[in-house]
């Protein structure tokens, strides 16, 4: 399984790190997109929507299961990747290249899982 170090990671398969630009970026982890399978839908993401930690952010849809984005942090959303509209299969294919919205929050990632902690959580 692809975990890469740098990142935090929920229970619901989303991946979290701050950006350069002072961000939360969030994604799917390569577990929860190969679980889903092959996307194609990814949004209902609101620009300017204040958050809660676990709040539905959005949704993603593969051709057999739908499954909603977490929030890993309070924040507000404040970026959609609209690459994501025409082309939601990228997520597949590069599942930490490919960040889904962006949050500004002044919460920490700390709470959030390591990859070691994410990959025992998966059974992996």
């Amino acid at each position: 399984m692809n975990l890469p170090s740098h990142l935090r990671y929920t229970a619901t398969h989303e991946w979290a790190h701050v950006g350069d630009d002072g961000l939360v970026w969030v994604g799917i982890t390569d577990f929860g997109q190969e679980a889903l399978g092959d996307l194609v839908f990814v949004g209902d993401v609101k620009i300017g929507a204040k958050l809660a930690a676990g709040d539905v952010s959005g949704v993603v849809e593969s051709v057999k299961a739908a499954s909603d984005i977490h929030a890993p942090v309070e924040g507000e959303v404040v970026a959609f990747n609209d690459a994501l509209t025409d082309a939601p299969e990228k997520v597949n294919g590069a599942p930490y290249e490919q960040w889904i919205f962006k949050l500004k929050s002044s919460a920490s990632l700390d709470g959030l899982l390591d990859a070691a902690a994410y990959e025992a959580s998966v059974g992996a």
